[in-house]
């Protein structure tokens, strides 16, 4: 039975929105603390810089396989206990990724702490499941926010503590975090009854699959999602990356730090834009963001000369990007409310199949 018509007493509140938002920015965070420390840390371990992108792989390829084998637990099992088991676990992978004595042992860390920090995914559906349907995409809206404050507050803060500390005690600091958070679900979520009765691990894991055949709109939200969020945001903030390294910019990891937190105006319309979808106008807002998201890439090949012009762009796109993101997100929530962790699961995984493609495409086009 679903577990809002068996708990009345567990309802959401701005408070609860926000506590959700820090949790799961935090979680998603702590994917990107390594990348503004590659440099620093190959260097500690004597191997050159390149190595690093190892780093990233690792960490990204265990997220993919907690993402697919943890999340769709979500729909089955008492998801107050699900989220403290895997942030208690990340603390775990923090705190060995601070102590490694080799890359290989951080390496595995990092492979580790991908699986684990996943909690975000996991409070994402709920914070769908405990919203009221008229205000469902305002929550998400909030949750989604905070997963976007997380990456780019994650990418930033790292770099400046690593340059007062460092590398090894960005993870302990992010260790701490985590552990403060843990502790605070612990004494302020209340114990929510799960929806189903898992009968069959491989049959939930299938489940996923077989999602398309069970709702006909998912292809269309996925495709949506998938190639402006996943694919053209991607591209974008990687040539950005190309472009401020090199003529006639020649911009440091740091200052080219300074300009990604353009992005954090994503953030903050995106505590509204979830309004759009409780009343009813998300499809033709949808249409408005991906125009603007298609047009501010054109102005970014005619003005990439200019700082003040992409610092604009930048903030532009991000927060069309963040519209398209909170409006898919939460018009996929309402699709079904016994099977939001496992919707959940493929949105997440084919944002990250697009993400990729990506990268690698913005990286292929640049050269």
């Amino acid at each position: 039975m679903n577990e809002l018509k068996n708990n009345k007493t567990v309802e959401m509140t701005k408070f609860l929105a926000i506590l959700f938002a820090i949790c799961s920015g935090l979680a998603i965070g702590n994917l990107y603390w390594s990348q503004p420390l590659l440099v620093q840390i190959m260097n500690s371990f004597g191997l050159p810089a390149a190595n690093g992108g190892l780093l990233v792989t690792a960490t990204q390829i265990g997220y993919a396989i907690g993402i697919f084998f943890i999340v769709p637990l979500g729909d089955f099992v008492q998801r107050k206990r699900l989220i403290i088991i895997v942030m208690a676990l990340s603390i775990i992978a923090l705190i060995s990724c601070a102590l490694s004595p080799s890359f290989i042992i951080l390496s595995l860390s990092l492979f580790s702490m991908g699986i684990v920090t996943i909690s975000g995914q996991i409070i994402l559906p709920l914070a769908g499941d405990l919203s009221k349907e008229e205000e469902r995409g305002h929550i998400v809206g909030i949750v989604s926010s905070g997963i976007t404050t997380g990456i780019l507050f994650s990418r930033f803060a790292s770099g400046i503590i690593a340059g007062f500390w460092g590398w090894r005690s960005v993870y302990l600091i992010a260790a701490i975090l985590n552990l403060i958070m843990v502790l605070t679900i612990i004494y302020v979520l209340p114990e929510i009854p799960r929806k189903n009765k898992l009968k069959s691990y491989k049959k939930l894991l299938l489940s996923v699959f077989t999602t398309f055949k069970r709702h006909e709109t998912l292809p269309k939200i996925l495709l949506h999602s998938g190639l402006i969020f996943g694919l053209v945001f991607n591209i974008f903030w990687t040539s950005i990356t190309f472009l401020l390294s090199g003529e006639p910019f020649n911009y440091n990891t740091f200052q080219i730090g300074l300009v990604s937190l353009a992005g954090l105006t994503a953030a903050v319309f995106g505590l509204g834009i979830g309004k759009l979808q409780d009343k009813g106008l998300s499809v033709p807002a949808l249409g408005i963001f991906i125009i603007i998201s298609l047009v501010t890439m054109l102005c970014g090949l005619v003005f990439y000369d200019s700082i003040i012009a992409i610092i604009i762009i930048a903030a532009i796109i991000s927060v069309a990007v963040q519209g398209i993101s909170v409006l898919t997100q939460a018009r996929l929530f309402n699709l079904s409310n016994e099977e939001r962790s496992r919707l959940n699961t493929v949105f997440v995984v084919n944002n990250f199949i697009f993400g990729a493609i990506g990268s690698a495409l913005s990286s292929l086009l640049w050269s």
